[in-house]
């Protein structure tokens, strides 16, 4: 399939460059999904969601309760897009030195001189894993990384390599041991991924294929410089200008005591998603068009990602808690009342 050259005099004409993504891009897609099969039964929103998350250069939180394969599932991404992976197992002892590095006095043939010694964060795929049982402080230390792409120490800037993608695993909240996210790091995440449960077909699977003898290491399938491409190329998907507004309005409607907020806003959230919230649904629509083959972004690409998107950047007030409403549920009526594209 050709990627047509996008119309909007904004974009840039397509090249053999983006051609030559494109179609590599297409010609693998089913072969990542196999080899992610290998090791992860079942949960092919969760994959698909995550791969998109790469793809538009985001960062991705997963949320799940403890043994549903969250830190295998960003282990086998990290095998499939060859790329350099570090794992930081957050703890509450853990500082934010443990993460992004620390001067040390070391010898030189000058004398002793203080040297950075880069910590974990310096990879290009970083598992956060249960980044929610640290306290907030050391949880913040992600943020100038996960926002500019470098670390700052004692006045110096350390520029991260590219492409840099923080994937963190949280346990739900209300276990025993956890720290609420701060809402400032919670919005630099593009989606947050809820794994569930698997069906019983699934979970038999499972417990069959992890009792058994193990298999070999994932094919490593795409290099850095293909994610580099295929990045570069999603910023290039075209979107109609009534596709952009329906994606504005489905982030505005999520603030409560505005113009045009629905009555179940009023009543339930006390906090809306921001200017974010649009940018990574048009974002993400972009690289969920592009992974199904397609090269224009529809109203269904931004109602897919609507849930992911949204879920962690609406915060519900006491009167939802006491109605035993969900943000889940405010979404899906979020959707119901906005009007869609015209």
């Amino acid at each position: 399939m050709s990627l047509p050259a996008p119309t909007a005099p904004a974009q840039k004409p397509t090249t053999p460059a983006d051609q030559a993504a494109f179609e590599r891009l297409q010609a693998n897609r089913t072969k990542v999904e196999a080899e992610l099969a290998k090791a992860v039964v079942g949960q092919r929103v969760v994959v698909e969601q995550l791969l998109l998350a790469l793809l538009a250069g985001g960062h991705c939180l997963i949320t799940g309760a403890p043994g549903l394969a969250k830190t295998l599932l960003v282990k086998s991404v990290g095998q499939i897009f060859h790329l350099k992976f570090s794992r930081i197992q957050f703890t509450p002892d853990l500082m934010p030195s443990d993460i992004t590095g620390t001067e040390i006095l070391t010898d030189t043939p000058e004398g002793r001189r203080l040297a950075f010694v880069k910590g974990p964060v310096f990879a290009n795929i970083i598992l956060a894993d249960e980044i929610n049982r640290t306290p907030p402080k050391t949880q913040a230390a992600l943020l100038e990384a996960m926002q500019e792409h470098q670390v700052t120490a004692a006045g110096v800037r350390h520029v991260l390599a590219e492409p840099f993608f923080v994937l963190a695993t949280q346990n739900p909240v209300e276990m025993e041991g956890t720290y609420q996210l701060p809402e400032a790091q919670l919005d630099r995440f593009l989606f947050n991924v809820l794994i569930d449960y698997l069906p019983e077909s699934d979970e038999v699977a499972v417990v069959q294929q992890t009792t058994a003898r193990q298999g070999g290491p994932l094919e490593a399938i795409f290099s850095a410089e293909d994610v580099l491409a295929f990045q570069e190329l999603v910023r290039r998907v075209p979107v109609a200008e009534t596709v952009v507004r329906y994606a504005v309005r489905l982030a505005a409607a999520t603030r409560p005591k505005r113009a045009g907020a629905p009555d179940f806003i009023n009543q339930w959230v006390n906090w809306g998603a921001g200017t974010r919230a649009a940018q990574a649904l048009v974002l993400g629509g972009k690289a969920r068009a592009l992974w199904q083959g397609r090269a224009h972004v529809t109203g269904d690409d931004i109602r897919a990602l609507a849930a992911p998107v949204l879920r962690h950047r609406i915060l519900l007030n006491y009167r939802a808690e006491a109605d035993g409403i969900s943000v889940e549920q405010v979404i899906e009526k979020l959707i119901a009342a906005v009007p869609k594209e015209t």
